[in-house]
């Protein structure tokens, strides 16, 4: 017979003795409660009760479940109504867990109300059934609603510009198929120049400078069209727009600096010991720090690292191993296996934040002649390109969770020559021979003089 394995509990899965559970709706909560029993001592007394979503109702409730002495309180994460509940019974000193929702269906059979919802949610709760979402500190998610608009104004900016070149080719003008892009300072010359009445293409042509001046024939046949005066009030709309969006994008830059700045496990230390905002940015740093580290990394630039920064925290004992943050953020394949069969699932979506600046800071990655690099090189050959840039987006957060969980650690490329180091002599020879067979040579090896 097989020797048993034991298998450690995690830290969440721990019996409770007393528990309550929200069950959040837009206008309120039911609430329930499940403690020992004053009489009767084996069992539980089960309170349900129906609270108002309001500042007050909530922090009156935080007051009560705090004199009854809960151990642990669960909240169903609805949409964004859960943040109320969260963050007040949170400040009232509670232990706050927020749960999927899809870890937490009732079982199936049973009648599905609010009521009985609460109250099949305290009772996982009470059993340690419940695996908890990651839910950053206040600063982290202060710095994350500062990161994520400023995402947003991005792309909008982005859709204003497709919109003014939609606009551009609708009175003919090719400023598009000749500029690299539309955001450049010599094709916003020829766009207010178009605005203030100029419509001679040698004209506008002449405002081209540095490259551009070598394309001018190019230029005066793109720039001939009909472009009116209808044209000129519909961009100049469209350049304000955009130009009061690239303000609000630098202050929303400038306030994540900050914010992050003021993060203590954000900062350095100087050469002279020195820490606090603005330590370890210089070249000669005894430590640098957390945003500096992290731009070390093919691919990462300093906005893909406040991005990161403003997901997963600085905090990595919330993730035992780096192994756990790549599963949380859905960079690997879910096990399944029964029996004799093992196969890989799907990965699950994630956080959409994370995944998306990982998937550009990936594809940055594999432009260069770093490790990332020859690693995505050596598995878009038979694995695709998706694929690939997914692992490579896995193999950077694992460096990622690195460098954070020991702040006295830099990144260090292996290089491009890593794998081929690692290679035998023999394997090394087997590949070339393989290679020059496919097409139909004979290969025959001698030793060389």
């Amino acid at each position: 017979m097989r020797e048993p394995q034991e298998i450690e509990d995690e830290e969440y899965e721990q019996v409770v003795e007393r528990v309550a559970a929200v069950d959040v709706a837009r206008a309120s909560g039911m609430v329930c409660t499940r403690v020992p029993h004053p009489s009767r001592p084996g069992r539980r007394r089960t309170r349900v009760w129906e609270v108002d979503a309001t500042t007050n109702a909530v922090i009156e409730l935080g007051g009560q479940l705090a004199g009854e002495g809960i151990e642990k309180v669960t909240i169903e994460s609805t949409s964004d109504y859960w943040r109320l509940f969260f963050y007040l019974l949170e400040a009232a000193g509670l232990t706050v867990q927020l749960v999927n929702a899809h870890d937490v269906k009732n079982a199936p059979g049973r009648p599905k109300t609010d009521k009985l919802d609460a109250v099949w949610l305290a009772k996982l709760t009470e059993r340690g059934m419940l695996r908890p979402s990651f839910v950053p500190p206040a600063e982290i998610r202060r710095l994350r609603d500062y990161t994520r608009l400023r995402t947003d104004l991005t792309r909008d900016r982005t859709r204003h510009w497709q919109r003014l070149e939609k606009l551009l080719e609708d009175s003919l003008i090719k400023v598009s198929a000749v500029a690299s892009t539309m955001d450049t300072l010599p094709v916003r010359d020829m766009l207010e120049a178009l605005i203030a009445g100029e419509r001679n293409p040698q004209v506008l042509a002449g405002l081209a400078r540095g490259r551009m001046k070598a394309r001018r024939a190019a230029l005066i046949e793109a720039l001939t069209g009909r472009f009116d005066d209808h044209h000129a009030e519909l961009a100049r709309m469209l350049l304000d727009q955009i130009d009061a969006l690239t303000a609000q994008i630098c202050t929303l830059t400038t306030r994540t600096e900050d914010l992050i700045a003021a993060i203590p496990a954000a900062q350095g230390v100087d050469a002279d010991g020195t820490t606090g905002p603005g330590a370890g940015t210089g070249p000669d740093a005894a430590r640098p720090d957390a945003l500096t580290r992290l731009d070390e990394i093919p691919g990462i630039s300093a906005h893909g690292a406040q991005i990161i920064l403003a997901e997963i925290g600085l905090d990595m004992t919330r993730f035992p191993a780096a192994g756990h943050l790549v599963s949380w953020a859905k960079l690997c394949p879910r096990t399944i296996q029964s029996g004799a069969k093992n196969r890989s699932g799907k990965a699950g979506k994630g956080s959409p934040c994370l995944k998306g600046v990982l998937g550009e800071i990936a594809a940055a990655a594999a432009r260069t002649d770093t490790f990332p690099g020859e690693r995505y090189r050596r598995l878009v050959k038979r694995r695709g390109k998706l694929k690939a840039l997914v692992a490579v987006a896995r193999t950077i957060l694992v460096i990622i969770w690195h460098l954070l969980a020991d702040p006295d650690a830099r990144y260090c490329d292996l290089g491009a020559g890593y794998y081929a180091s690692r290679t035998g002599k023999d394997r090394k020879t087997r590949n070339h021979i393989r290679q020059l067979e496919a097409p139909g040579f004979t290969v025959t090896l001698a030793p060389a003089a």
